[in-house]
């Protein structure tokens, strides 16, 4: 049988226990409640004023979006910033209207990595390593027919390739 006292103590206990859940979520509630309002705002999406081609002593020449506010800065980083040691003077720029027809860009067989040398026709994964190595070992190609000495490449897989890469040095 239980005594009356243990009954009081559990009445006791469980009556606190009601009122420190009841406290907690009190305070959890102001908060959460007080905290401030965060307002979002969005950019606004930038507007292309018209296309550049870049060329010369940048990374990856080509046609370029150009946009309202736009630097010379943002239009060299575009093109994937200058080549190691040049210089901003040797950057062709020209400033026309929007392309009517996408130009494709020319990969230069100079500095491309062996995976995107593998996106050409019939060039695989052997042979772009084939077209680095030889460039590792022999330097810059001078143009597009040297290609014909990399074991591998013959005159269809060049005639096939040659109006899609380019020499830059």
């Amino acid at each position: 049988m239980v005594s009356n006292k243990t009954k009081v103590n559990w009445t006791f206990i469980a009556v606190l226990l009601i009122v420190v859940i009841i406290a907690g979520i009190v305070v959890i509630g102001l908060k959460c409640r007080g905290g401030q309002m965060v307002e979002v705002t969005l950019t606004p999406e930038r507007e292309i004023a018209g296309t550049m081609y870049v060329g010369g002593a940048v990374n990856n020449p080509g046609y370029y979006p150009i946009f309202a506010g736009d630097t010379l800065e943002n239009i060299i980083t575009a093109a994937g910033g200058l080549r190691e040691g040049a210089n901003i003077g040797d950057v062709e720029l020209s400033i026309g209207a929007a392309i009517e027809e996408e130009t494709a860009q020319k990969i230069d067989i100079n500095h491309a990595e062996a995976w995107l040398l593998e996106a050409l026709p019939c060039i695989g994964k052997t042979t772009a390593q084939a077209i680095v190595d030889y460039r590792n070992q022999h330097g810059f190609f001078h143009d597009i027919y040297e290609l014909l000495n990399v074991p591998g490449i013959s005159e269809s897989i060049l005639d096939k390739t040659k109006d899609l890469i380019t020499v830059n040095s």
